[in-house]
């Protein structure tokens, strides 16, 4: 009997021992990787409030200041148009300046257009007796269409990618006469990772704009576009979508109303087609938008993607702008000529274009005036049902003296006009330490002069805790969205990028990759790497905002984002 005891106290023992052993081995290989600093959805808001109770923010009483109610001046924030690249020089006097389009008038496969000027250059192709040659300045179709538009930059003539930005152009009143519907053959597409375009295929029965907009709406497919404002594609692809919801009138209250459902699933605007690429590569998007000519030429995309055409195609027409005198007219004619040659078509055929020939457009052509009012829409539609409520968060340290602090400053006090009253906004500032400059509040005419005050008392000197400022940044959000979760939060950080005091990216990566929060940073004379590893937590978009281009820059981005 004690024989029988003493043998279950030891199996008993062994028991507990074997167990505490593989639980201790379960814990230990369950935490292995694991930081102290890791947060979860369970204890992410106890991890923020214990790291915003040790920054103690101070709290100011905000102070209204002056609000500017003229509308946005695109002229006065447009930098000097040499920020934008001549790819092409005139050989005489006898020439032609052309607006065009990036992706033909920069280098390699991106320069086909700068190639074959260069040539007709060479040519000494004469008019009126005279050698004649052409000048190309390297510029986004978009924002060539604001320099038109506004009178602060109008060449001879524009290539832009798609006949949109001709018609937007013409209905603000430049004279527009169209040369040549065609230099270059290309076509916008839909972009989709294999796997869920065979999903989509098993369900609808194909892929098109009609179906891809359906499975948006019912949240089937996670897919971004890029800003209707300053991208060809991007453009398109609002025309079409709205053509999709009412092919007899994009701007019916069911277009519209069918427009606004099908944006409250479109998880992400990128401002730039690159910001939009890198979103997909991390496996945040199903698809995107994107030209034929840049996804030939992406080894990274062909093999995993499949692309579908939609709206207008991009065959880069070409405008002549003003009243111009016969000669470059004539100068402008005989390029057009020129470039359509058999030896250049090939050549674009090499660089990506010229392909899907076949495809046409179903779409009838968009008379300007309608498009700007499209634009219009999106601006008022494109986040749903869901306001913004954005927390900028300013950096005030001594690093920030001078110039910078003065631009960031005017870039803010300008840039607010895209704010849109719908939203909420706060403000944050931090050197040493952090101070909640303006707490969160809708935009209104108040609030707007609040921020306007609270932007003109900012200050420089002292360290630089970004970090810190972000985790305020978190916390105002976290307190705004218990009280309304029906907001979308999102954080501007206006810095140089250095960090020297307070808490390091790594003590709150984890706090940022759980709430999925995107923090959009803006820098000044910055270490730009540093800001865009913040941003490219979430895939926010991060902007190296030269003296000479911010205002510009961050109207664009608040036009996007708020």
């Amino acid at each position: 009997m004690q024989r029988k005891s003493k043998f279950f106290l030891i199996s008993t023992v062994l028991l507990a021992v074997v167990f505490g052993l593989v639980y201790a081995g379960i814990t230990l290989t369950s935490n292995l990787g694991k930081s102290k600093a890791e947060v979860t959805a369970e204890n992410a808001g106890d991890r923020l409030s214990k790291l915003f109770k040790k920054i103690s923010p101070n709290t100011e009483i905000p102070v209204k200041g002056q609000i500017d109610l003229d509308p946005v001046d695109v002229a006065a924030s447009l930098p000097d148009i040499s920020k934008f690249p001549i790819t092409v020089n005139n050989t005489n006097d006898n020439f032609v300046e052309i607006f065009s389009s990036t992706e033909k008038s920069g280098t390699g496969v991106d320069g086909w257009l700068t190639d074959v000027a260069t040539e007709f250059n060479k040519a000494n192709i004469t008019v009126n007796g005279k050698p004649a040659s052409v000048k190309i300045r390297n510029i986004a179709s978009g924002t060539a269409a604001d320099y038109i538009k506004s009178g602060k930059y109008v060449p001879d003539a524009f290539t832009p990618s798609n006949e949109l930005w001709g018609e937007m152009v013409q209905a603000s009143g430049v004279n527009t006469k169209l040369v040549t519907k065609r230099l270059v053959g290309n076509v916008p597409g839909i972009v989709i990772a294999k796997a869920k375009y065979d999903a989509m295929i098993d369900k609808y029965g194909s892929v098109n704009i009609q179906s891809v907009t359906e499975a948006i709406a019912n949240n089937e497919l996670s897919m971004g576009y890029t800003d209707p404002f300053a991208s060809s594609t991007g453009l398109n692809f609002l025309v079409t979508a709205l053509h999709t919801f009412d092919n007899t009138n994009i701007l019916s209250d069911k277009a519209v109303q069918e427009f606004e459902k099908f944006q409250s699933n479109v998880p992400f605007i990128a401002s730039t087609t690159i910001q939009m690429r890198d979103a997909a590569k991390s496996g945040a998007l199903d698809g995107f938008v994107l030209e034929y000519q840049t996804f030939v030429n992406a080894a990274d995309l062909k093999s995993g993607y499949v692309f579908t055409p939609f709206g207008f195609r991009h065959d880069s027409p070409l405008y002549a702008l003003g009243d111009l005198p016969q000669e470059k007219l004539d100068i402008l004619r005989k390029f057009a000529e020129f470039v359509t040659q058999d030896k250049y078509m090939k050549t674009a055929q090499e660089k990506g274009f010229n392909g899907l020939e076949s495809y046409k457009s179903e779409l009838a052509p968009v008379d300007g005036d309608l498009l700007i009012s499209a634009q219009k829409v999106w601006k008022e539609k494109k986040n749903g049902s869901k306001p913004i409520t954005a927390v900028f968060v300013t950096d005030v340290s001594g690093s920030m003296d001078g110039e910078p602090i003065n631009r960031l400053k005017e870039s803010l006090l300008k840039g607010q006009k895209y704010l849109g009253r719908e939203n909420s906004i706060g403000l944050v500032s931090y050197s040493d330490g952090v101070t909640i400059k303006l707490p969160i509040a809708k935009y209104d005419a108040n609030q707007q002069s609040l921020f306007v005050g609270a932007v003109n008392s900012l200050q420089s000197g002292g360290g630089t805790a970004t970090f810190d400022g972000i985790v305020v940044a978190l916390k105002l959000l976290e307190d705004q969205l218990a009280i309304d979760p029906n907001t979308k939060p999102i954080i501007f950080v206006l810095s140089d990028g250095e960090t020297n005091q307070g808490y390091t990216l790594k003590d709150i990566k984890g706090l940022i990759e759980t709430y999925k929060i995107p923090i959009y940073t803006i820098g000044y004379n910055a270490n730009i790497q540093a800001l865009q590893n913040i941003s490219s937590i979430n895939e926010a978009a991060s902007i190296n905002a030269d003296t000479d281009d911010v205002v510009y820059k961050i109207g664009n981005l608040f036009n996007v984002q708020m």
